[in-house]
Formats: structure tokens, C-alpha cells, sequence
């Protein structure tokens, strides 16, 4: 690394093999790796990180580089495991099944006091495995000997604390949360019993003459508390549904030809499905879809939505002279609905790269609770495909672009931006492999674990270049006797969804007929559903990135 490079944070750097003395500052991790490295689940003491990692394999059939892949570790959930293992001591089999972590309590951030483990660099774990050498403790090889010593630098050891110190601030800002929640809960109990001990006394002091207290003025004091009730739980959904409060979103859905005329044409064209059937709008919006069903003959539609942005779409209806729409505002989930069944369920829930801010957990909840047998879901399956991109002057724009900032070196910005996936408009002609679909999913099967799945993809490359970024995109269908779908394809249309892009740091050289294999796994971030973790390893690199 360069001296002019911003070392990434908490890299790990190992011993000069010449022997020179370290700076002065920098802390020495577990006295040159001598101390002993006490084994995650057994009283062994190994010399070495290296040692003890395969120790923990060996002994233990505790692949630490096989857990990382399974529970799509990054660095906190890594620091969260390791904690977890020291303090609730599980047995090592239970790291051998399933994907859903059991250490995601903020409590297990609160560092073990002299752990060894947490010293560890998991990113140096994949370029070890890459290279054939086992799993190691994050030292080179230096010579035919692995390096005695990893150092961590006082400014990389005062960053780590940093992020201990503002994961520890969340911590209590969610508890304030929780506090002020049950504050307002209080509050509105007090509302309500005031509200009933007024209506007893009019009933008394007329001799019951007088009209009770409005139904409705019970109902919204009651939606109230229900809301107060639900605020921590669904703090992060609630930000979700605030953003489809503001109308300039709608403009955009509602101006994407593909996407509306798409759901216009399966309903309209399909009027004998409709005709007298009841229909649940999910997400409704401004009611559009809710409009096409009755028009198509629906005997009733029930629309819902959380977002303020359904007290327009009430009046748009109004306006419109159609009398068989209800509305019914909040989560699905928290709300009850005013029939049992449905027959048919439309919802335009779809996300970036078809999962990102998506409602499918909102569609199966709707199937499995409202849709009678025999019903069905529009629309009905959708699938998500990946391919290989090689846009030059585009990667230059967008990452190059940190290696000079008005004069200034910033490529250490590089990094932190090459983990976050960016959502833009390809251009076909830059697509420089076939697609390979690397997830299917039919509506009426799937479940809330869906998000979760890995793909091994191969790859081929139509033309010599270099490859900049794999671009992904969704397909959507409503299968139907008059058959409708489309697609969010560099090759179709543009939408508003555009397609997701997972830029590589430099440039790859490739050969037209080269096949690229490799794995994509993608995983729901455990602390926002409606977030995504992806993992692509391919080309020799694992590389990591966030949609959130």
C-alpha cells in the first residue's frame, strides 16, 4: 500500500520480514501472534491464528471460511459471532445447517476483553482461500515461514473503537425509541379512557338521550394506539411507506409505460377473470390498479396502503364516480380487512433488482391469510437474471473518478463505494455476455425465506474487452389466457426501475468465448428486511456489496 492510500478500515498489516522496528504508535496485536490463541469451543491453545483456525476445522469441522459464505459475514457480524460463541458457548454443529443468524442481539457487539479472535481481518480470509494456502490468521507468507507479527496502527485501533462507540450510541437511541413509545402508548390509553368516561356522562346527565360518543372518533383513537403499538417494530418499514407519501414518485411509476400499461393490459384484457370477483389492490398508491380491476368488472376492490398518499387516491376514485373501491390505510398485517376472502390479489410490490424495497413479504402474507383456494396473485412469477458488463468510460466516470478530485488523491473513497450496488440505465450495446436467471419465483409457492438463495453462474463472453460491473435485472409475468409480461432488460424499454449494477474496482480483461464462472449469493440484511447483502465471488476476487 501506498503511503498516499487511506488504509482501509481496521486492515491488519503484517511484520516487515527484514525485521525493522515498528512505528512507535502502533499497538501490537496479541504480542506478535505469540499469545496464545485459546479455541472457540474447547481449552486447546494454538501459538498462532493460523494454528487455531485449523484447529477449529480439524477438531471441530468448524470451517470458518464456510461459516463467513453460509451467514454472509461481514465485519460487525463477524465481531458479533465471535462474542456469541465466547459468551452463550454453543455447540459447533449448530454453524453447519441452516442461513439465520442467532447472534444478531446488539448485546454481542460488547467486545469479549482480550479476545485474540477479534484481531482477526475476515477480508483476508477470501484472498487466502483464492490462493490455496488454508485458512489463516491473516499473515503473509514470508519466505517459507508465515509472519510472526500483525499489527493494527493506533489511527486503524481508534477507528474500530469509533464504530463500537457509535454502534453503542444506536443502542441507546433505540431504547430512547422504546421509552417514548410507551409514553405515547400511555397517552393515547389515557385519551381513550377519558373518551369513555364522557360518553358514560352524557348518557347519565341526559338520561341517555343524548348520542354516544361518534364510532368513528373511537375507531381513530383506537387506529391511534394500534399505531403507537406498532412504531418500534416497524420503525424501518415506516420510513419505507413515507417516501410513496411523496407524490413525485408516483409520477414516476405512474408515467413508466412498461409498468403500467403492462398491469392495464393483464387486467383489461382478461375482463372474465375479473367480472364479480372481490380483489385486494396491495400497496394501491394512487388506486391505479384498483381502477383498471373495476373497470374490468370487479364486484368489489379492496385497496390498501400505508402512506398518506392513499387519501388522494380516495378522492381520485371519487372523482372518477366509482363505487365499489374501499380503502383501508396501514400494514396489511396490522389491519383487518373488511371481507374474509379474495379471490384475486394485484400488487405492483416489486423493488429494485426485484427484492430491494420490495413487498413480497407483504404479497405472501395476503396469500397465505385472504386468497381463497383456487385464486390467484397478478402478477404471478417473476425472475431475476445476471450478466456481464464492460462500460469503460462509464467506470471511469463513476470510480475512477476518486483518483483525482480537483487535484486531490481520494481513491481511498473507492472502497466504500464499490460496496454499495448503484441503480442506473445500462446501454445494450455495452452487455458483453449471455444472462443467466439466477433466481425464479412463483408467487403462489414462495416463501419469506425467498430472499435468501445463491446461484453458481457461468458466463460467456460474446467480444474481447474488459468486463467493468455484472448488471442485474428482473423479468415479471402474468400468466393469464391473454398472456402479459415484461421485462426490465438493458435491451427493453427503459423503467423506472432501471438495473442494478455491481461495478468491479479495475477493470477485467476478457476473451470473446471466455466462460466466467462463479457464485452469487444474496442475503436479507437481518436488520432491515427490505435491505439486501449480495456476495459475488468470480474472476479470482469475493467481492461484497450492500443495497440499503
Amino acid at each position: 500500500m501506498s503511503d498516499d492510500e487511506c488504509p482501509p478500515l481496521c486492515e491488519m498489516e503484517t511484520g516487515d520480514s527484514n525485521g525493522e522496528e515498528e512505528e512507535a504508535d502502533e499497538w501490537e496485536v496479541a504480542e506478535e501472534q505469540n499469545d496464545p490463541v485459546r479455541c472457540l469451543f474447547c481449552e486447546q491453545i494454538s501459538p498462532t491464528m493460523t494454528t487455531a483456525i485449523r484447529h477449529a476445522k480439524e477438531r471441530h469441522d468448524f470451517d470458518l471460511g464456510e461459516v463467513r459464505r453460509r451467514f454472509h459475514l461481514d465485519e460487525y457480524g463477524y465481531i458479533k459471532m465471535i462474542n456469541y460463541i465466547r459468551l452463550e458457548k454453543p455447540d459447533p454443529s449448530v454453524f453447519k445447517t441452516g442461513t439465520s443468524v442467532f447472534w444478531s442481539d446488539d448485546k454481542y457487539l460488547k467486545p469479549v476483553q482480550n479476545e485474540t479472535w477479534l484481531m482477526f481481518d475476515l477480508d483476508e480470509l477470501d484472498e487466502i482461500l483464492l490462493n490455496g494456502n488454508g485458512t489463516g490468521g491473516g499473515a503473509r507468507e514470508n519466505g517459507n515461514n508465515i509472519g510472526d507479527t500483525i499489527t493494527l496502527t493506533t489511527d486503524q485501533y481508534r477507528k474500530l473503537q469509533g464504530i463500537i462507540n457509535e454502534l453503542t450510541a444506536q443502542l441507546r437511541e433505540k431504547e430512547n425509541l422504546l421509552q417514548h413509545a410507551s409514553g405515547d402508548i400511555e397517552k393515547m390509553r389515557e385519551s381513550f379512557r377519558n373518551l369513555l368516561e364522557q360518553q358514560s356522562e352524557q348518557k347519565t346527565a341526559g338520561g341517555g338521550s343524548k348520542k354516544a360518543a361518534p364510532e368513528e372518533k373511537i375507531a381513530q383513537i383506537r387506529e391511534e394506539l394500534r399505531h403507537c403499538v406498532s412504531t418500534v417494530a416497524v420503525e424501518d418499514d415506516q420510513g419505507y411507506f413515507n417516501t410513496y407519501s411523496h407524490f413525485g414518485i408516483h409520477h414516476d411509476m405512474l408515467s413508466d409505460y412498461v409498468r403500467t400499461a403492462s398491469y392495464r393490459d393483464a387486467i383489461l384484457d382478461n375482463g372474465e377473470i375479473f367480472k364479480d370477483k372481490v380483489v385486494l389492490d396491495l400497496g394501491c398508491g394512487t388506486a391505479i390498479l384498483s381502477m383498471f380491476a373495476a373497470k374490468a368488472g370487479a364486484k368489489e376492490v379492496i385497496s390498501v396502503d400505508q402512506s398518506d398518499i392513499i387519501y388522494q387516491a380516495m378522492d381520485i376514485v371519487r372523482r372518477n364516480n366509482i363505487e365499489n373501491i374501499k380503502f383501508v390505510k396501514g400494514r396489511l398485517e396490522d389491519c383487518e380487512l373488511p371481507v374474509e376472502k379474495v379471490d384475486i390479489i394485484v400488487s405492483e410490490w416489486m423493488g429494485y433488482f426485484l427484492l430491494f424495497e420490495g413487498m413480497m413479504d407483504s404479497v405472501i402474507y395476503a396469500r397465505k391469510r385472504y386468497l381463497k383456494e383456487g385464486g390467484f396473485i397478478l402478477p404471478n412469477r417473476c425472475n431475476i437474471s445476471l450478466a456481464g458488463y464492460g462500460d469503460i468510460e462509464r467506470h471511469d466516470e463513476f470510480i475512477g473518478f476518486w483518483k483525482n478530485v480537483y487535484g486531490f488523491d481520494m481513491s481511498c473513497m473507492k472502497k466504500e463505494v464499490l460496496r454499495e450496488a448503484t441503480v442506473e440505465v445500462c446501454k445494450p450495446e455495452h452487455v458483453i455476455t449471455n444472462a443467466n436467471i439466477i433466481a425464479n419465483f412463483d408467487l403462489m409457492e414462495v416463501d419469506v425465506d425467498c430472499p435468501n438463495f445463491s446461484y453458481s453462474f457461468e458466463l460467456t463472453v460474446k467480444k474481447t474487452c474488459k468486463l467493468t460491473a455484472l448488471v442485474g435485472y428482473f423479468d415479471t409475468f402474468f400468466e393469464l389466457p391473454q398472456h402479459v409480461e415484461f421485462s426490465t432488460s438493458p435491451y427493453t424499454r427503459p423503467t423506472h426501475w432501471k438495473q442494478t449494477i455491481f461495478y468491479v474496482e479495475e477493470p477485467i480483461p476478457v476473451q470473446e468465448g471466455q466462460v466466467i464462472e462463479g457464485k452469487f449469493v444474496c442475503r436479507r440484511d437481518p436488520k432491515d428486511a427490505r435491505s439486501l447483502f449480495i456476495t459475488i465471488e468470480y474472476l479470482g476476487q469475493v467481492l461484497k456489496y450492500t443495497l440499503n
